[in-house]
Order: structure tokens, then C-alpha cells, then sequence
């Protein structure tokens, strides 16, 4: 599976620590970033969640290329279903 996901998480998040080792498990590769630690990346989770901090935000540029999907809280099966656009 081609395409690029990001994700956005902290390092106390359970929700993230749960897609990261999906992810794993499926052998997707992802690019973390703590928003802890980033605030250009805080700041773009807020301005896709409404202002609040939620995580993970995770950001797919498909196979296609074309675009990009932001997601908070996704399931595997979205995440998966993003990349194949």
C-alpha cells in the first residue's frame, strides 16, 4: 500500500498507542508527531478539530496522490480505506 500517513498523538495517548500498533501489525508506515512537542503541528490539529487538541489526527495523502484525508480517531479500516483512494 503506496500513499503517506502522518499522525498526530501525544505520548500518554491510549488511542494512538492502539492505531500505532495496528498500523504496525498491518505494516503501514506512518510518520509521528508529537503535538507536545511541535507547536506548528498542535496547531494544525486544532485548526481540523475545531480548536481542540484531540489525537490522534491523522493526515493521509492517498496512492493517487490526489489530495488529502484528515481523520481524527480513525478506525484501521478508515485509515486503510484513505490510502487506497
Amino acid at each position: 500500500m503506496q500513499g503517506t500517513v502522518t499522525m498526530y498523538s501525544t505520548t500518554w495517548c491510549g488511542y494512538c498507542r492502539r492505531l500505532k500498533s495496528q498500523l504496525d501489525r498491518e505494516g503501514i508506515a506512518y510518520t509521528e508527531i508529537n503535538i507536545e512537542q511541535d507547536p506548528a503541528s498542535a496547531k494544525f490539529v486544532e485548526q481540523a478539530n475545531g480548536g481542540n487538541q484531540t489525537v490522534p489526527t491523522v493526515r493521509v495523502v492517498p496512492t493517487s496522490g490526489d489530495g488529502e484525508v484528515v481523520m481524527t480517531n480513525p478506525s484501521l479500516a478508515q485509515v486503510k480505506q484513505a490510502l487506497a483512494v
